[in-house]
């Protein structure tokens, strides 16, 4: 699934050839997605400039003036610009055309992704948006931050510090690289890091994050960013899909355990 780094790499891929444009044309092909693609878009859109183009955790969001639209990309969606006379794939469900001749287009397999038009004004209390957690890169995201909320909490911090609800775009894969890198277990007890264990921790959620959006993300499955090309993180990979193979800082063997159902690659050594 496009985490935040692919969605910010997507954001920027596509910002240069959107902004202050105007949607010309809005074709939907296939409005089934995750939820259905609202009807009157193809007479609404036509003739709106979009006026900024921001993220706001895996969301993409197209400021059209008074209304504003809401993207995800879902398990396997992804945007790419391309020529009007470039032929329809068959995964494509939907294209704006902008004023400068360019074609917006939404590729997606398995149609997870979503289309969804609302009043600016109510943007930031959408119920897709309104319970998102801070944003990993503001200095919001700190060590005391965590810290605070992690009081008494029982739970892995692995699994803590995937909680939407407390920060956004931390993906399975983003985290075990960054409990590598700040040397901490993936189970162990949030409510047992300390407070300097988790400026580190912070810190290296920062420093993931950058790296991936500089490589253009992680390649996993059908993920490419706005102009077709693939991520590159994964080559950067320490421990995430590394069980068995040798720790790259000490030797030991990754291993791999499950946490909240989801696989948690880990030095044992390395990281306590």
């Amino acid at each position: 699934m496009p985490e935040l780094p692919e969605v910010e790499t997507t954001r920027r891929g596509i910002a240069p050839w959107c902004l202050r444009q105007t949607i010309e044309a809005a074709t939907i092909w296939q409005p089934r997605l995750r939820w259905e693609v609202p009807d009157h878009l193809h007479g609404l859109l036509p003739g709106r400039c979009i006026d900024a183009l921001t993220r706001r955790g895996k969301y993409l969001l197209l400021n059209l003036g008074d209304h504003s639209l809401i993207i995800h990309l879902g398990m396997s969606g992804s945007l790419r610009l391309s020529a009007p006379e470039e032929p329809r794939r068959k995964h494509d469900h939907w294209e704006f055309r902008l004023s400068n001749g360019k074609c917006l287009r939404y590729h997606d397999p398995r149609r997870f992704g979503a289309l969804l038009l609302t009043p600016t004004r109510d943007l930031q209390t959408h119920p897709l948006l309104r319970t998102l957690g801070v944003e990993p890169l503001t200095g919001e995201f700190d060590g005391r931050f965590l810290h605070q909320r992690s009081s008494e909490r029982s739970s892995p911090v692995k699994n803590f510090l995937m909680d939407s609800h407390l920060v956004v775009g931390v993906g399975n894969i983003y985290a075990s690289e960054s409990l590598f890198l700040a040397g901490i277990h993936p189970a162990r007890a949030a409510g047992r890091v300390s407070r300097q264990r988790y400026e580190a921790l912070a810190a290296a959620v920062k420093e993931v994050l950058g790296a991936a959006i500089a490589s253009g993300g992680t390649t996993l499955r059908d993920y490419v960013n706005g102009s077709g090309a693939p991520g590159y993180f994964a080559q950067q990979l320490r421990v995430y899909g590394r069980a068995g193979e040798p720790c790259p800082e000490c030797g030991t063997k990754v291993k791999c355990v499950r946490l909240g159902q989801r696989s948690s690659f880990f030095c044992p050594r390395c990281q306590t």
